[in-house]
């Protein structure tokens, strides 16, 4: 008898864990299954890049899956067009917008290449030095330029998932619990301290809307499609 008990409680455990999941994909509906599509007709090389850098490829798709869901090809020539030159010429502080499929930000790549010295190897070296270039605004449109690749894109976020990797003690964590916590690193900010990270995990603020009126945890939406990409 409790055997069959455990049984019918494990039953009922995957089948209200499956609905969770089942939820986030009928919220999002079209934009899901658009996101997903990218990621299918793009596997191929972003599987290749994440296993010459040593990154788990279901992580770091689950860790941006959230940012495909929301884009908008037309917002983000948008912004591009209009904001790419104030990022340019004047800085983060008067433009810092969000670019590309993954939705990746200026300030978030400029954090990155602050600390790439961290990273070893072909993956240090593909980050621009600051020194390099004669004045700020060469430096940021090296930025810009690389934000507006995908696969660039996808070379920031294994860099920032190697640099978390030195800078937080996930050593503990199983795949899930990485998942959860780079998200939130992803989308709050990966120059907290682990604590504030660990706090904003279950924190609804999220929103694929420009006028948001519902708000969603960014790091169970890429748990979502984490375990449905295992399952």
């Amino acid at each position: 008898m409790k055997v069959l008990q455990a049984v019918v409680i494990l039953g009922f455990s995957t089948c209200i864990l499956f609905s969770q999941e089942q939820d986030y994909r009928n919220t999002f509906g079209k934009d899901w299954d658009k996101a997903a599509e990218f990621i299918n007709e793009n596997e191929p090389w972003m599987k290749k890049l994440s296993a010459r850098f040593n990154v788990s490829y279901p992580v770091a798709v689950a860790v941006v899956f959230p940012e495909l869901i929301r884009y908008s090809a037309l917002r983000d020539k948008m912004e591009i067009t209009i904001l790419k030159s104030l990022y340019i010429y004047a800085g983060e502080d008067y433009a810092n917008f969000s670019v590309g499929r993954f939705q990746m930000k200026p300030s978030f790549a400029e954090a990155v290449n602050e600390r790439s010295h961290l990273l070893k190897g072909s993956l240090r070296n593909f980050f621009p030095d600051p020194a390099a270039y004669n004045t700020a605004w060469r430096y940021r449109s090296s930025i810009v330029a690389n934000l507006e690749n995908p696969q660039a894109q996808f070379i920031y976020l294994i860099a920032f998932i190697r640099i978390c990797g030195m800078t937080f003690d996930m050593g503990g964590m199983d795949e899930e619990e990485k998942v959860k916590f780079l998200s939130a690193a992803y989308n709050y900010s990966f120059l907290k301290s682990f604590e504030e990270v660990n706090l904003m995990a279950d924190r609804k603020f999220f929103s694929t809307k420009l006028v948001a009126s519902e708000y969603y945890s960014y790091s169970d939406i890429s748990l979502a499609w984490f375990r449905s990409f295992n399952r």
